[in-house]
């Protein structure tokens, strides 16, 4: 019996679409009071009632849209600025050398990080202290701000570089340099040109990434636990909050957050495409005018996005050398001695969430990566028939809160009886790793000449063979960027570990994240270090595997 050619895919989008539309099913129906489980049958606004008499409401969307849209702003603003003024030097290919590290490290660790550098005595302000005369860190709220500017930054910090790398793989799509050269002969600078004629082409080509630099800004919870205020918090942290309540009553009102939230989202969403509509009209009339004028402006804003790299990488450096810090008193710059005794002291603590981590990152990447192969090479061999056009739906995750499903999902996983377990964990890790896998390998399958497949069937070699033997060898290098990508995604995840899992189930994501409301700044630091070297390994090893494997074929190393 001959299977569908529609099958991978559609295999594919379940694997993501059943838990998300689940998810929002039992988000939705307790949001407007029905919840058999807890003996709510029927209709009801009293949760939106209770919702809208929480005294921080106003607060705390406030807090959102600021911290989300500011970072969402500030990332995009930093790397067309940058791309604009520095496209052409040396200063460009450089800066393209330190993304590895900055992408490969979870969000959370870029947060405390940040943290060690930014608080009152955090780096930054040490390093102030001499020329501010302080021998005690200052009363400033330099973090936990109440306008959510630090968490704004922290989170800017974390998406510049996301959006810098898709930005680079949309200028290889596009004739930039031909475009450039024209617009250059009709007597522009280079940086104005480069807006004018290359940047349009870009954004359209990056827009689905950054919508979902967008969600992730609104919806954020663990970045907002570390560097927003507590009293009121961003919005995404409300429905959490009533969710792990012991009354099991603030269910319904949490529930009705989390629809706020999503409506918030999917709104801004389309206020931004709003917005984006009305600056491309401005700029293809400003395009037209043919006005020159702005060049030195351009080089001074392409400055932004390095310093926004030099923080992120002055972040990772405060995280390692709190790790490895024993006593160290403010204003002093540097620790009295570095040592090891924090990781000895919790080293068997460290290898058993390294190792419950792993459990689900590498199952989850590897489940990912075989259902995208298998959906790809089935667009790849047949074309319409395999409904490439379903693919669009694995991204949805991507463009939605994480807490407007998964708080749903927990509520189902409860009724089911499976919360808690391995099974449910790997599979709400999957939502998240699969769209982003999907994404890292869709553009090299697609770009992979076919005329490898045609000698290959020439000489007798069936699909599987062919898929096997050619296909995976040429795109070796991408199948572990994708790797690595997953590995990172799935190490960074917190909702989906601790709805999934309910609570039970610890890795170093949700362990990290409860040291930092308190504890030692040390403690926090190990732990963070050790989430950011999981992916940052992968990283390493995508990059230096190909080489090695293919060090006697120059044709495959250049794949």
């Amino acid at each position: 019996m001959r299977l569908p050619a529609c099958l991978p895919v559609l295999l594919l989008v379940a694997a993501v679409l059943l838990p998300v539309l689940a998810g929002l099913a039992g988000t939705l129906l307790p949001a407007f009071g029905h919840l058999p489980a807890l003996g709510a049958v029927g209709w009801s606004l009293d949760p939106w009632r209770r919702l809208l008499d929480e005294p921080g409401l106003a607060a705390a969307l406030r807090l959102t849209l600021v911290s989300g849209f500011g970072a969402t702003a500030l990332a995009l603003l930093s790397v067309a600025l940058f791309c604009a003024a520095f496209h052409d030097r040396p200063l460009f290919r450089r800066a393209q050398l330190w993304l590895a590290p900055l992408l490969a490290t979870p969000h959370l660790a870029m947060g405390v990080g940040f943290l060690a550098l930014a608080a009152p005595s955090g780096l930054l302000v040490r390093l102030l202290a001499p020329l501010l005369g302080l021998d005690r860190p200052p009363d400033l709220a330099t973090v936990n701000d109440p306008w959510g500017l630090a968490l704004l930054l922290g989170l800017a910090l974390k998406e510049a570089p996301w959006l810098l790398l898709v930005s680079l793989a949309a200028l290889n799509q596009i004739p930039a340099a031909r475009l450039m050269a024209t617009a250059r002969l009709l007597g522009q600078p280079a940086p104005v040109a480069w807006l004018k004629v290359v940047f349009p082409l870009v954004y359209r080509q990056i827009r689905l990434p950054l919508h979902a630099v967008l969600a992730y800004s609104l919806g954020t919870v663990e970045m907002a636990l570390l560097l927003g205020p507590g009293s009121p918090p961003p919005l995404a942290v409300l429905p959490v909050r009533w969710f792990l309540d012991r009354d099991l009553g603030m269910t319904f009102p949490a529930a009705a957050a989390a629809t706020l939230l999503l409506v918030l989202t999917l709104a801004a969403i389309l206020l931004w495409e709003g917005a984006a509509a009305l600056a491309g009209r401005a700029g293809r009339r400003w395009a037209a005018s043919g006005v020159a004028a702005g060049a030195r402006l351009v080089r001074l804003g392409g400055w932004l996005l390095p310093l926004l790299l030099l923080l992120a990488l002055g972040s990772l450096g405060a995280v390692l050398l709190w790790s490895v810090a024993g006593p160290w008193r403010f204003p002093d710059l540097w620790p009295r001695r570095l040592d090891f005794a924090t990781w000895a002291a919790h080293r068997e603590g460290l290898l058993a969430l390294a190792e419950a981590t792993l459990r689900v990152a590498l199952p989850a990447t590897a489940l990912a990566l075989a259902l995208s192969v298998a959906a790809l090479e089935a667009v790849a061999r047949h074309g319409r028939a395999a409904w490439p056009w379903l693919l669009g739906l694995s991204y949805l995750p991507l463009l939605l809160p994480q807490t407007a499903f998964l708080l749903g999902l927990q509520v189902l996983l409860l009724q089911l009886g499976l919360d808690g377990g391995l099974p449910a964990v790997l599979w709400a890790h999957l939502v998240f790793v699969l769209p982003y896998v999907l994404l890292v390998l869709a553009a090299p399958w697609e770009a992979l000449d076919p005329r490898l497949a045609r000698s290959a069937a020439a000489l007798g070699a069936g699909p599987l063979r062919m898929l096997c033997m050619v296909k995976l060898p040429v795109l070796l290098r991408p199948l572990l960027a994708a790797a690595a990508v997953g590995v990172a995604v799935s190490v960074g995840q917190y909702l989906a570990t601790l709805f999934a899992g309910g609570g039970r189930y610890a890795t170093l994501t949700t362990e990290a994240l409860a040291l930092a409301s308190g504890g030692d700044r040390r403690v926090l630091g190990v732990f963070a270090a050790l989430q950011a070297g999981i992916p940052l390994a992968c990283y390493a090893l995508a990059l230096l595997l190909p080489r090695w494997l293919w060090r006697r074929r120059a044709g495959l190393r250049a794949a």
